[in-house]
């Protein structure tokens, strides 16, 4: 599993390894009864792999990276909002009408044939309304939701995952600080454990500012993930287009070409698709654009043929990718 998930989750090896214990324990049959099986808060700058490391969970335990309930809590900001998750209560307007988000069954749903373990997803937890953290409350401890029709759903057999960005901005201070000699330069956080260490306090510290000390309590784990380094984001890249090249075959079929990205054009992607600020989140959209979009034109113009290899070469003038359908592969 821990091999799996490494060659999904780039650069957080740390995290990886905190998390796969309490699926080793639900499976031995050895998880506390009366709890989730693991309920984790992830931390850390934004394109740094949170959601990924969920998804990747899913892919490894499911075979599928949408085996996973999800739960944006930027949609739930209004204490109002929260009835949408358990519905309205007997008596109260749109009981009939409001069908509650979390269910077993919705739960179950996320299940499958080779594993009985569901995935559960609170993104950006900190934009939640104060009454979805204390609705939390109960299923962090006790595994157990009240709907509004009375009903309750069980989460024993479940693996909860917050994902916040509180203290981001701390963080790119201790990365980037914003005075002083060291601005115009990155500090490595690969040197030594205290520096390390010293982002997971800020990032602590921003937590408990944010929650009270009973929702706190209630987490299994505190993972802080650390900003990507040159080679995790070339490794990143690397699987970006290995999945567009999958994604080629997948659609294609016999009509289908090998890609050929070189150094110089990778290095172009890296600039306009990863930052300190932002991680690797910006990657996919950058390959969208300068790879999957003129590639896409070629195609569609009937240019490429068949078992040929198209390569991105740097343009001469630095500014976008030349697309150069041509010699057949060997």
């Amino acid at each position: 599993m821990a091999a799996q998930l490494a060659e999904r989750v780039i650069g957080q090896p740390e995290s990886l390894d905190a998390i796969i214990p309490y699926i080793q324990m639900y499976q031995a049959g050895l998880s506390p009864e009366g709890r989730p099986v693991g309920v984790f808060l992830l931390l850390g700058p934004t394109g740094t792999g949170k959601t990924r490391t969920v998804e990747a969970l899913a892919e490894v335990l499911h075979g599928n990276a949408k085996n996973v309930l999800r739960i944006d809590c930027g949609e739930y900001q209004m204490e109002h909002e929260v009835a949408k998750l358990i519905g309205a209560p007997p008596g109260y307007l749109g009981h009939r009408e409001t069908q509650p988000l979390l269910t077993q069954v919705k739960l179950n749903a996320v299940m499958s044939e080779q594993n009985n373990l569901s995935i559960v997803l609170f993104d950006e937890i900190e934009k939640a309304a104060g009454s979805l953290q204390r609705l939390l409350l109960g299923v962090l401890d006790k595994a157990t939701l009240r709907l509004g029709d009375n009903s309750t759903v069980n989460f024993e057999r479940s693996l909860i995952f917050l994902t916040s960005n509180l203290g981001a901005r701390e963080m790119a201070r201790e990365l980037r600080p914003e005075f002083g000699l060291e601005t115009a330069a990155v500090r490595p956080i690969d040197g030594g454990r205290s520096a390390v260490k010293r982002l997971e306090t800020v990032a602590v510290a921003a937590v408990k500012r944010k929650f009270a000390p009973e929702f706190v309590n209630r987490i299994d784990l505190m993972l802080t993930y650390q900003s990507l380094d040159a080679a995790a984001l070339e490794k990143i890249l690397e699987l970006q287009v290995q999945s567009l090249q999958e994604h080629l075959d997948r659609r294609l079929g016999e009509r289908s070409f090998s890609l050929e990205v070189p150094k110089r054009s990778r290095q172009f992607l890296l600039r306009h698709g990863t930052s300190v600020e932002y991680g690797a989140r910006e990657l996919k959209r950058t390959m969208h654009r300068f790879v999957m979009q003129p590639l896409a034109a070629l195609v569609a113009e009937g240019r490429v043929a068949p078992n040929s290899v198209v390569r991105f070469e740097l343009h001469s003038g630095g500014e976008r990718l030349e697309v150069l359908p041509g010699r057949r592969a060997a």
